[in-house]
């Protein structure tokens, strides 16, 4: 056997609905978030789980939380799954930033592996702290599942940190919708990406509402 590790990004907010700016901010999820929560536990409950690592945010626990429930398993809280740091951004529109912070907001958008939003993180620093949770879950864990339940700026770069993408393209090459699923096989040869932002565990109510 070998460890199957399963990311997913926590179900919708008001944020992934409007696309505004939402690291450290602590927003709930919507009732739509709750239900992607719901019908994922539903459909993952009978994976045999071997640890569940979630980030220690409100909608990373509520996404959580069903299937934990579900399972009788606790969740371990890991501030390394955190979401990217906005510093200024936080709360604003790509409109707002571009109009406030032009040049900052170009450099990021160029190369975010060592560009940070104003007073925020580089994609370097993200995957400092996310590798260090993944390592931990490596060394714990040679075979089984383990989830882990993240943010869709942690998740794309510790996907690309895994499979050997340049960092700085974490925006351009790896999608995650809120409540998706990828999921990363550590075999003989490495981390095998096997699937990749799959939604197909929602109701088609969910899977076709707007959102980024």
């Amino acid at each position: 056997m070998a460890l199957t590790l399963y990311l997913i990004r926590h179900g919708e907010t008001i944020y992934s609905q409007t696309g505004g700016y939402c690291g450290e901010l602590d927003p709930e999820l919507t009732d739509a978030g709750n239900q992607m929560a719901s019908e994922f536990a539903a459909a993952y409950q009978s994976v045999p789980w071997q640890a569940i690592y979630v980030s220690p945010m409100k909608r990373t626990i509520a996404t959580a939380k069903p299937l934990c429930e579900a399972i009788s398993m606790e969740m371990q809280l890991r501030d390394g799954l955190k979401e990217i740091r906005y510093g200024e951004w936080e709360d604003k529109t790509s409109e707002w930033v571009k109009a406030h912070f032009a040049e900052d907001y170009e450099r990021w958008l160029t190369e975010p592996a060592w560009n940070p939003p104003t007073g925020g993180e580089t994609a370097v620093q993200i995957a400092s702290r996310a590798s260090a949770v993944i390592a931990e879950i490596e060394q714990k864990y040679s075979d089984g599942n383990v989830l882990v339940v993240s943010h869709k700026a942690t998740i794309r770069i510790i996907l690309c940190s895994l499979l050997g993408i340049d960092l700085g393209r974490y925006r351009d090459r790896i999608s995650a919708l809120a409540g998706s699923i990828s999921q990363v096989r550590f075999g003989k040869y490495g981390p095998l990406l096997e699937v990749l932002g799959d939604r197909s565990y929602m109701s088609e109510a969910l899977r076709n509402r707007p959102g980024t």
